[in-house]
């Protein structure tokens, strides 16, 4: 996979504060030249996002699965852990190409989603359900589209690309629950909450941690993106020369 990569700096570990919201101070700064283009802070910070949605959504799902009482809930649910399992299996195939530290557990405000639906039960259960992610799913989607805009890096593109797909299926099923509340949800997608950045920011793995996989469930259709098809014509040989350091800020 991939051969050698020129790496400017050293690991690319998220700093303390990488907020799930505003994630970086300098979002257009180079912090690495690949041999897949440069990586922003933006690109780092947008891997991890996709990661860190991972961890609660993809638990989530399977709780769906258990308490979910209509057949809306149900299929949202077999497509959160479908659509959450390939795009961590991308992450987790490109974090390390790119030199990315991911976390191995989601934020204490994603936590925090898991354990109100964790306590809850029935038609309460339900709505939360498909409300908090139609929310949570909204809010993330003009990010993807930023990225997928912007970036440079053709491994980010390749995610952002994959979690267009899932992020837009996911926006649907939630809506053909017919639970969703679209005035109150738009809300708190366009007005949240101003919480401070520690409640917003995945804490970084301890050193040496195992990390985390997300098990795709055995009739899974979500597939990752062939990371291998994809370098094969773009520097996967190992044979690029390396691009000049970037001046840091």
């Amino acid at each position: 996979m991939g051969g050698a990569m020129a790496l400017t700096l050293g690991a690319l570990a998220y700093p303390g504060m990488l907020g799930l919201s505003k994630v970086s101070t300098a979002p257009d700064r180079v912090i690495a030249n690949t041999q897949w283009g440069p990586l922003t802070e933006s690109d780092r910070d947008f891997v991890v996002k996709v990661r860190a949605a991972g961890l609660w959504e993809y638990p989530v799902g399977q709780i769906g699965l258990q308490k979910g009482t209509t057949k809306g809930v149900i299929e949202a649910s077999k497509h959160l852990v479908d659509g959450h399992s390939a795009l961590d299996t991308t992450c987790r195939k490109i974090a390390p190409m790119l030199n990315i530290t991911l976390p191995n557990i989601a934020s204490p405000q994603q936590e925090g989603f898991v354990n109100t639906l964790k306590s809850e039960s029935g038609k309460k259960f339900d709505t939360d359900f498909a409300n908090i992610l139609r929310m949570t799913h909204g809010s993330i989607f003009n990010t993807v589209a930023k990225i997928r805009s912007t970036t440079k890096n053709s491994l980010v593109r390749a995610l952002a690309d994959q979690a267009n797909d899932t992020v837009l299926d996911h926006i649907t099923v939630m809506e053909k629950t017919g639970l969703v509340d679209f005035d109150q949800t738009l809300f708190q997608q366009t007005t949240p909450p101003k919480l401070p950045d520690s409640d917003l920011t995945p804490p970084p793995p301890p050193a040496g941690q195992p990390e985390v996989v997300l098990t795709p469930p055995p009739n899974a259709t979500s597939t990752p993106v062939d990371i291998d098809g994809l370098t094969a014509g773009n520097g996967g040989g190992g044979n690029a020369a390396p691009s000049p350091s970037p001046t840091v800020g």
